[in-house]
């Protein structure tokens, strides 16, 4: 599948309005944090348009009758720290979904992803995973949670991002052609920091008030 075939832009202007407020700079921590979440669904809810379905009999309050029900609960797995802030909209769409948590922080020399936690469920090769990361920008951490993910037995992955650049697709795509992205946003590409831009600056930073996203552990051996 050629990276242009997997990349989803989801463009309505509900999403348009709320990332506009996101790239702006004076947008204080909690709107950019509500701003995250909301985008989240809207995400959610394009990304999650496939997943099969199964039949169920239900008794409403007046008849017996066969509905439809999302057939296994999928796995969403947020990249500590940033995809924590999709993970409430992403839930209030699929809310019995199970979480898994994937740990990297990005070495500020390097740029190469560095795991420090994983969390996740035994039983992924039945499931649909979505992970989760607002920016997908050089691909790397993106590609490292995708790797995580399929050494535990995930076959069936989506990626979901609120902003993507075209060396990040590339690169995901390069890795793993048949995962599809989930985008609010393709912009114009990386810096020479390889932060995105036009951008809305360092997703985790904005989100919860913090200054760098590497833990203190690794900064305090340095």
């Amino acid at each position: 599948m050629p990276a242009s075939e997997g990349l989803h832009v989801v463009g309505h202007p509900a999403v348009a309005d709320r990332l506009a407020r996101l790239r702006d700079r004076t947008t204080p921590t909690p709107v950019f944090r509500k701003l995250i979440e909301e985008l989240g669904a809207f995400l959610a809810y394009e990304a999650t348009r496939s997943l099969p379905l199964r039949n169920e009999r239900i008794e409403t309050p007046l008849i017996e009758t066969t509905s439809q029900r999302i057939a296994t609960r999928p796995v969403l797995a947020p990249v500590l720290r940033a995809g924590l802030g999709l993970l409430p909209g992403f839930l209030n769409v699929i809310d019995d979904a199970v979480v898994a948590h994937l740990g990297f922080y990005r070495d500020p020399e390097s740029l190469i992803p560095v795991p420090y936690y994983a969390n996740v469920p035994p039983e992924l090769g039945d499931r649909h995973v979505f992970v989760l990361d607002p920016m997908l920008a050089t691909g790397n951490s993106g590609v490292a949670a995708i790797d995580a993910l399929v050494d535990r037995g995930a076959k069936s992955i989506t990626f979901i991002c609120v902003i993507a650049a075209p060396e990040g697709v590339a690169r995901l795509h390069k890795a793993y052609p048949t995962v599809p992205i989930f985008t609010a946003a393709l912009d114009a590409g990386l810096n020479e920091h390889a932060y995105i831009v036009p951008g809305l600056g360092d997703a985790g930073d904005r989100m919860f008030g913090s200054l760098t996203s590497v833990p203190y552990a690794v900064r305090a051996h340095r």
